[in-house]
């Protein structure tokens, strides 16, 4: 008997999060031109606030190096403003500007309706898929 990859859990949740993934990506790079770390740093930053670097990588599941280019770039870009910590010098922080809230504002609304329409595709089951997902991402290592 030969291994199925195609009925493997972690196969198929992947090949899903990687298409819905693609598919909201397609908004957000059609609205304000961002990649998948950029929006991953602004929509962190949007619900937590000023916080440091390796916060953001211990929280959006990106490399280290990938969140600083991703930084650097919405700083560029006037979206995020990058201070030190007061207290460990080797800290960088990262918080939003007037125009990242702004913006924040703008892709929140479009992240609200294509959740919806996700909800919607996915009908009667999306409340075990959601009881289903807290489950599996609320376990720890084994």
């Amino acid at each position: 008997m030969s291994f199925d990859l195609d009925g493997f859990l972690p196969y198929r949740l992947n090949v899903a999060a990687t298409q819905v993934s693609r598919r909201f990506a397609a908004l957000y790079a059609a609205e304000a031109g961002l990649t998948v770390p950029e929006w991953r740093v602004l929509a962190h930053l949007d619900h937590s606030g000023a916080v440091s670097v390796r916060d953001i990588h211990a929280r959006v599941n990106l490399d280290k190096s990938m969140v600083s280019r991703a930084a650097t770039r919405l700083q560029e870009a006037g979206l995020v403003r990058k201070s030190g910590n007061e207290t460990d010098r080797r800290l960088v922080v990262l918080e939003l500007t007037d125009e990242g809230r702004a913006l924040m504002a703008r892709l929140g609304q479009i992240a609200a309706g294509f959740q919806a329409e996700l909800l919607a595709e996915l009908g009667d089951d999306a409340a075990a898929l959601d009881r289903a997902l807290t489950r599996l991402s609320t376990r720890g290592p084994a």
